[in-house]
Formats: structure tokens, sequence, C-alpha cells
């Protein structure tokens, strides 16, 4: 067996097409696979044809079933239960980064790798495979591979860890005639094309638009809404509320099926918990850790601390400094020098 051999995940964009030719480059014998995630939008041919240009092999697997099982479903929960997801990192670490890497040993392939950009190396410091931010802080994406199964990390590449600009992949792209070298760069929820997730999740689930109060910290009724899904914490603009002074959502009472709002101050917390926790540095965290923490994808990351829950199924985060619009649904990523430490999803709540 080709001890070189990789499983490209192949959407037929630029950046996996780009990634195709950096392997060969780097003496990989690469095969390409393009998951079927959706019954509708989707297609095969940019990615068939890539392939076809590079002379590498392509598959198309059919995972629908699994992709409505493990994102589309894990995302209407979500908002039914006042949270708010990333629909990628639960893609990550079902498809990609696990049902992908299932099909990569069927193969016989020894790495899969996908056109993200971040990085893994090998770190002396801690003796084993690590995810790092990639080259281009703009571009780094390593916030939403946290749930990278760990023993997966060392058979992971990502070919465009070390540019900076999109303009270089798109070079090397015409340089190579690549047939999708000017394909426009997707943006949104791939099974949301159109950007109206609340559409979405009433003609795909049970969540239905259901009146109800704005109320503020006291429990004072100030409004009324459309429904609780419409709504994140820290949004401004769509209350429809006249007030002297701004008003933000702070959070949700579901069973009283009210959104509170609150001051631009209220929205600050110091601390919180998260779960679902998947180290990727240490077997466990046995003591107080300083750490720099991300809160969401595009959001900076902040100087805090981490500690252990006694039975380890939560952490508990406090920050140096308070920090705006915690939201639970979303992943605290936490960082060492660049490094991944460890991610979680879905923020319980703040505590203080």
């Amino acid at each position: 067996m080709n001890k070189k051999r990789v499983l490209l995940g192949m959407s037929g964009g630029v950046d996996s097409s780009t990634a195709a030719v950096l392997l060969k480059e780097q003496g990989y014998e690469v095969i390409a696979i393009t998951m079927k995630l959706l019954d509708k939008e989707f297609s095969d041919e940019d990615a068939k044809k890539v392939c076809e240009y590079l002379n590498i092999p392509h598959y198309t697997v059919d995972y629908t079933e699994e992709f409505n099982k493990n994102v589309i479903d894990d995302f209407c929960n979500c908002y039914a239960n006042c949270k708010t997801p990333n629909p990628c990192i639960e893609c990550n670490k079902y498809l990609k980064f696990g049902l992908m890497y299932e099909k990569a040993k069927e193969l016989g392939c020894n790495f899969i790798a996908t056109g993200h950009y971040a990085k893994t190396e090998f770190s002396e410091l801690y003796n084993k495979c690590v995810i790092k931010k990639a080259e281009s802080i703009k571009k780094d994406q390593s916030y939403v591979l946290w749930s990278i199964p760990k023993d997966v990390v060392d058979k992971v590449l990502f070919p465009l860890a070390d540019y900076t600009d999109k303009i270089e992949i798109r070079k090397i792209a015409e340089n190579y005639n690549l047939p999708v070298a000017n394909k426009k760069d997707s943006q949104d929820i791939c099974f949301i094309p159109d950007g109206n997730y609340k559409k979405f999740l009433e003609e795909n689930s049970d969540i239905k638009p259901v009146k109800g109060n704005i109320v503020n910290s006291k429990g004072e009724i100030l409004g009324k809404h459309n429904g609780l899904y419409y709504y994140t914490i820290g949004q401004r603009k769509g209350l429809g509320i006249s007030n002297p002074v701004p008003l933000f959502v702070l959070g949700f009472n579901k069973e009283k099926n009210e959104v509170i709002v609150g001051e631009e101050k209220e929205l600050y917390k110091k601390e919180l918990l998260v779960e679902d926790v998947n180290i990727l540095l240490f077997d466990e965290i046995k003591e107080p850790l300083g750490v720099m923490t991300k809160t969401r994808y595009s959001a900076r990351e902040f100087a805090s601390t981490i500690y252990p829950t006694e039975d380890n199924s939560k952490i508990k985060v406090v920050f140096d400094e308070p920090q705006r619009a915690i939201t639970p649904g979303q992943s605290a990523v936490f960082y060492i020098d660049d490094v991944l430490v460890r991610r979680r999803k879905n923020c319980v709540g703040s505590v203080k």
C-alpha cells in the first residue's frame, strides 16, 4: 500500500481543487470523494471535471441520511431550545472527519485532506500531532475543527495551511488551468443557500412562529415577538421597541415564550460553563490552565483560565475581562500559542 495515499474531500470549489494540486506536488497519491449531503442543490459536475483533468480517481458517496440526522436535525433542535448552532462543526465531526475517515480506510488511504485553512504538525513540546491556526489569521478555520477525534488528528492534512490570501490560491488554480479557477466562493450555510434560516426551520421542523412577550430582566413587558427563533443573544435590530437606551437580546425564557432584553452592559459576562468537551492536547485537565478562548467563529480570542468540574463533564471558563454576548449553542475554543487545546460545543450558560 502506498504510504502517501490520501483521500481528499472534493467539493469542486477552488479551495479543494487547489488542495488536490498541492497534494500531488507533494508526492501524494490522491483519491477524491464528493459527499452528497443534500437531495436538492447537489451537483458533483465540477468535482468530476477537476478530477478528470488532474487524472485522479473520484467517488461520489451519498451521505444525505447521515447529514440530516447529525447536522440538520441538530440545527433545528438547537433553535427549538433557544440555542444558536454552528452546523459546520457538526458536519466536520460526523461527516468530513468521521465518515470520510472511515471511507479513507476502506480505500486503503493513510490520510484524509480538506481545503480548510488550518494546520496539522508534530509538536515536540506536546509529543504529538497538533492542530494549529493557519498562517492567515483572516482565513483561519481552526475554530470549526475542534470536534475532530483525537486519534484522527495525525491522519489529517490541510494543504492550504501556509497560504495567506485567497488570491494566491486562485493564482495556483489559474496556473494549472483548473476549470474552477474563477468559481465563486460559497458563503452561506450549504443547506440554506438563500440565507433564510427562519423559513428553513418552519418548513423542515415543528418550529412555527408563536407570538410572545419581550420583557426586561425585571419581567416587565416591553413589546411582542413573533417567535423565539427569530432572535439571538446580542441582537439589537428587529425588536420593534422604542426605548431611551438601546436594548439588546439577553436571553430567553422558553417555558414562558419570552425574549429577555436589556442594556448593552448587561450582555457582558465573565464566566461560563461548557459541555461536550474534546481535549486535544491532554488526556484531561486536572488543574487551572491559562488559555486564549474564542466564543464565536468571527470573534477574537481573549485571555482566560479554564477549570475542570468534579466529574470532568464540563469546564468552567473565567475570562480576565468580561465578554460580550456569550451565546448558548456556540463553541468555546481554547488555544495555547495558536495550538488548539480543546473545544467545546454549547455554552451551557453564563455563570456571572
